[in-house]
């Protein structure tokens, strides 16, 4: 349930959960929901149940088993904050990252409603870094929620960047990872919204990343902005 990962802004997965639904605009091409269907049919047994919401106990405590200090997305394949999971499973992840206490972790939700709900109850270790996904000017107000959690790194997953998002409140924000939709049916990105975002982010002090401009073929159209590459990232 965990491997080394392709994604530019991690080296590692661990998905004690898996499954998922979608809440917003920006899940209508989910990554996540392709791959679960195809391991499925592939007979990857942890993928028995496609894209429902599946939790694995069994996983709880591999981050434990790998020795080199990494930084690990947890559950790429789902939302640890899903109105489905309950608090306790919540908690026991938590416990293994506190333990795991070499390595960063690094958590994404769309859901900043039920985040602001649980936050209160968690005890944040330092090494966990906790997001959330905002898409569009629409969501931004999940930023609120994110700032008022306890975790010592907040960030911003703003991918798929699917509009303008002008006047970014970046207080007490310590990352920002920007990116364009990839895969069938991409979504287009304009330049002008990533460079607004960008001077935001230069004009605030925060790191900058900017993961892919995406399309069909995302390895084509690469990772360049304005000649350069972005690939700034926390070192708190």
């Amino acid at each position: 349930m965990g491997q080394k990962s392709a994604i530019e802004w991690t080296e590692a997965t661990w998905n004690p959960l898996t499954g998922c639904d979608k809440v917003s605009p920006g899940c209508a091409n989910c990554y996540a929901e392709r791959m679960s269907l195809r391991l499925r049919l592939m007979g990857q047994p942890n993928y028995r149940n496609g894209f429902d919401l599946t939790i694995h106990e069994h996983a709880l405590e591999l981050p434990l088993k790998w020795k080199k200090p990494q930084r690990i997305f947890v559950n790429s394949m789902s939302d640890l904050f899903h109105r489905d999971v309950p608090v306790e499973f919540i908690h026991q992840v938590f416990t293994t990252m506190r333990r795991a206490s070499w390595h960063r972790f690094q958590i994404l939700t769309k859901r900043a409603e039920r985040l602001a709900e649980v936050a209160p109850s968690i005890d944040w270790p330092a090494n966990v870094w906790q997001g959330v996904s905002v898409e569009s000017a629409e969501y931004v107000h999940r930023i609120d929620a994110l700032r008022d959690t306890g975790a010592r790194v907040r960030f911003l997953s703003i991918e798929p960047l699917l509009g303008p998002i002008p006047n970014l409140d970046l207080r007490n924000i310590h990352w920002a990872i920007v990116g364009g939709e990839s895969g069938p049916g991409a979504r287009p990105m304009r330049e002008e919204w990533v460079l607004e975002i960008r001077d935001q982010c230069l004009e605030a002090g925060v790191p900058f990343f900017f993961k892919q401009w995406g399309g069909v073929n995302k390895k084509r159209t690469g990772r360049e902005l304005q000649g350069r590459t972005w690939d700034e990232i926390p070192t708190g």
